[in-house]
């Protein structure tokens, strides 16, 4: 079955970086875009950012755009985001899932919590 697993996050004050990544298991990795989401407490969850099958394409959502990198490895079947510049407003639990626009699987990880703060 489709699995992810997501692992990096944790407590980092204003002006830090992150890593995150995402361990996709159950189907084949290269064969889809892969996204990153995330939902902050009391709100929706939402699109941070996408990759093409090959990496060569991303999007961004522009709460993030110019300090969030998404990237994957196809031979690891692993998705990452480098986060950069943290503000609290980046605090939330951030998935992930396959597809561009709409998730390509209905299970979700547990996620990994990201929590900005001074």
């Amino acid at each position: 079955q489709v699995q992810f697993v997501e692992s990096g996050g944790g407590l980092v004050r204003p002006g830090g970086s992150l890593r995150l990544s995402c361990a996709a298991s159950g189907f084949t990795f290269s064969t889809y875009a892969m996204s990153w989401y995330r939902q902050a407490p009391g709100k929706e969850r939402e699109l941070v950012a996408q990759i093409s099958r090959p990496g060569d394409l991303r999007n961004y959502a522009d709460s993030v755009k110019g300090r969030f990198t998404i990237s994957r490895d196809n031979a690891k079947n692993t998705l990452y985001l480098q986060m950069n510049s943290l503000k609290p407003e980046d605090t939330a639990v951030y998935y992930c899932n396959g597809g561009w626009r709409v998730p390509s699987f209905p299970s979700w990880g547990q996620g990994t919590q990201v929590t900005v703060s001074s």
